[in-house]
């Protein structure tokens, strides 16, 4: 099997787990955090929308600066209704599915870059990258679940059932 067919199937399971996960969001705990220390839920479930992207910005371009100097950065406006990350989660998926359709296995064995402040932190094949963005999604995503159950939120079947869902 190429990468890129791999790297598909395993994009469209990780699409619908985080679909499933998307469709519990309660629109009124978009600033809802579980700890001081945490992330607020609204910023986790806009992650588990647009991490997609990340495969399309790993095939597409030759680096990311995750610090890059001032007024370089671009910031995307708040998805804070369910509807919207699904819709985000949607156009995220269709660019990646776009991007691996279009690359070469050839392309994805080739060097990627991640800087912090112009600096090299980072330097996996395309392939790598895009290996630890699905499990980074994937982590993500089964931490916001643990913050659906805190918030009283029904938690989907994702590998397996759940207590709030014996569908799988």
């Amino acid at each position: 099997m190429k990468l890129t067919e791999f790297f598909r199937a395993e994009l469209d399971r990780e699409v619908e787990r985080s679909r499933k996960a998307l469709e519990q969001v309660p629109n009124e705990h978009y600033n809802w955090k579980p700890h001081d220390k945490s992330m607020i839920f609204g910023y986790l479930a806009d992650m588990i929308a647009t991490m997609p992207s990340w495969i399309t910005m790993e095939i597409d371009r030759d680096e990311l600066d995750i610090a890059p100097a001032k007024g370089e950065g671009t910031k995307q406006p708040p998805k804070e209704t369910k509807d919207a990350l699904l819709k985000a989660l949607d156009e995220t998926a269709a660019g990646a599915r776009a991007a691996l359709e279009k690359t070469s296995d050839e392309h994805l064995l080739t060097k990627w870059k991640l800087l912090a402040g112009g600096n090299v932190v980072w330097e996996p094949t395309r392939e790598e990258a895009i290996q630890d963005t699905i499990n980074h999604w994937s982590h993500h995503r089964g931490q916001m679940t643990v913050y659906l159950r805190l918030m009283g939120a029904k938690v989907p079947a994702l590998y397996g059932p759940s207590a709030d869902d014996q569908s799988f």
